[in-house]
């Protein structure tokens, strides 16, 4: 098969890594890609924000299959322009991507569903939205409804940081993504992320994983895309990954195709499990990033054959295969992100870091020049490892983080240790 796989960061490069291994694939594109992503696939200059561009490289090359990454083409319809124009493409519709697209419509739709989630009220006028933090109190979480590239929470602590954050956005420090807020209570608990694959009709359960929102060691500094994660997630279980299914996943594809606009790709599921169960904390329409990565660390299965039931309404009878180990990704990032940070500064040892054992090298935001490679990006480069424990996977991926020199560059030295303390504890 021809395949064409859209976006540029390390949740792609893994998933060309996963594709290319696929013996379905005979021929494999990317684009816009990265340096790492040339590695597995013929790189494609081409604009995702070009429907027509994308359509029109799909029908010379006679594409057969495309997988969307970015979450960005899949709310601006590029599945329903691929589709229209007679090319399969994974992902939802963008109807079905406004579970991502609006977090407002997610969250009137589980008010509707009786799907468990934090109380909230939704605003799109700031004075209204201030006299709602003052009269709820702190901490409270104030989110833009639309999409902010992982910049578009903020949970306050505090009433004014609330009160900040609701003038930022009103000011347009989102874009537009902020001009409609969403006000919701604090949930305690810890978090996780779930992932279930979609045909429009079944669900099947993904492996789950934890992700680092925060810039810094000890979950301090502000939001990022994700600095790291760790596959499975300890917390878990099968009693709440069933709960997560029955109460959460399973009455949100109903509602959607009740909707007329059926969910096909995957839902990835942000939570906090709480002293009650698990609660959807907000939904993703596409693979995480980081827990792509780790995610791919671990899929034995073909990871193109289910992309493609998927599409096609065949996931009735499927079933996905994973290793047992865990797997663990450090985010290695440009100094200054998610703040400016510089472009262009060089990356050296990487073959020797990804030659350890256990090690594989996603890469985010680099581009190669001359030969060399160079960070093109706030989040450069994925570190990854599997091993018999987090622990291990823990070890082996700061290993090869410590081979890497970039001087312009940082990480969190504290990825997965909340599962490594379980591990040490029994």
């Amino acid at each position: 098969m021809n395949i064409l796989l859209l976006g540029s960061g390390g949740r792609e490069h893994a998933l060309a890594w996963a594709i290319a291994a696929s013996p379905l694939t005979d021929k494999l594109w990317c684009a816009p890609g990265n340096a790492g992503i040339a590695q597995e696939a013929e790189i494609v200059p081409l604009d995702l924000g070009d429907h027509a561009a994308v359509i029109a490289f799909c029908r010379a090359n006679k594409v057969d299959f495309v997988v969307v990454g970015p979450e960005g083409p899949l709310v601006e319809g590029i599945v329903d322009d691929l589709e229209a124009a007679g090319f399969k493409a994974f992902g939802p519709s963008k109807l079905a991507a406004r579970l991502e697209g609006s977090k407002g419509f997610t969250k009137d739709l589980c008010r509707a569903n009786n799907i468990p989630t934090a109380a909230y009220e939704r605003f799109t006028d700031a004075n209204a939205a201030k006299d709602y933090v003052r009269k709820m109190g702190a901490p409270i979480v104030v989110k833009a409804d639309g999409l902010a590239a992982g910049k578009g929470v903020v949970v306050a602590e505090n009433e004014k940081d609330a009160l900040d954050a609701i003038d930022m956005m009103a000011a347009g420090g989102l874009g537009e993504a902020g001009s409609s807020l969403v006000i919701e209570e604090f949930m305690r608990g810890e978090e996780a992320s779930f992932f279930a694959l979609c045909d429009g009709t079944n669900a099947i359960a993904l492996a789950s994983a934890q992700d680092h929102k925060r810039a810094f060691d000890n979950d301090q500094g502000p939001n990022t895309g994700g600095m790291g994660a760790y596959s499975p997630a300890p917390v878990m279980t099968k009693e709440i990954t069933q709960r997560t299914m029955d109460e959460i996943i399973t009455p949100t594809m109903r509602a959607m195709s009740a909707m007329g606009c059926p969910f096909k790709g995957i839902l990835f599921a942000g939570l906090m499990i709480t002293k009650d169960g698990p609660k959807l904390i907000e939904y993703n329409t596409r693979f995480g990033d980081p827990e792509c990565q780790v995610m791919m660390m671990r899929l034995k299965s073909d990871i193109l054959l289910a992309l493609i039931a998927s599409r096609d309404g065949m996931l009735k009878t499927f079933d996905l295969r994973w290793h047992s180990d865990p797997a663990l990704t450090v985010v290695m990032a440009a100094k200054g992100y998610p703040g400016h940070y510089a472009k262009g500064t060089l990356i050296e040892n990487l073959d020797k870091a990804g030659a350890i054992d256990g090690v594989q090298i996603f890469h985010a935001g680099t581009k190669a020049e001359g030969g060399k490679i160079l960070a093109n990006g706030g989040r450069v480069l994925n570190v990854c490892a599997r091993g018999k424990t987090v622990g291990e996977a823990q070890t082996l991926a700061y290993k090869a983080v410590d081979t890497i020199h970039w001087p312009e560059g940082f990480c969190r030295r504290d990825i997965g240790q909340l599962a490594v303390d379980r591990e040490k504890n029994g």
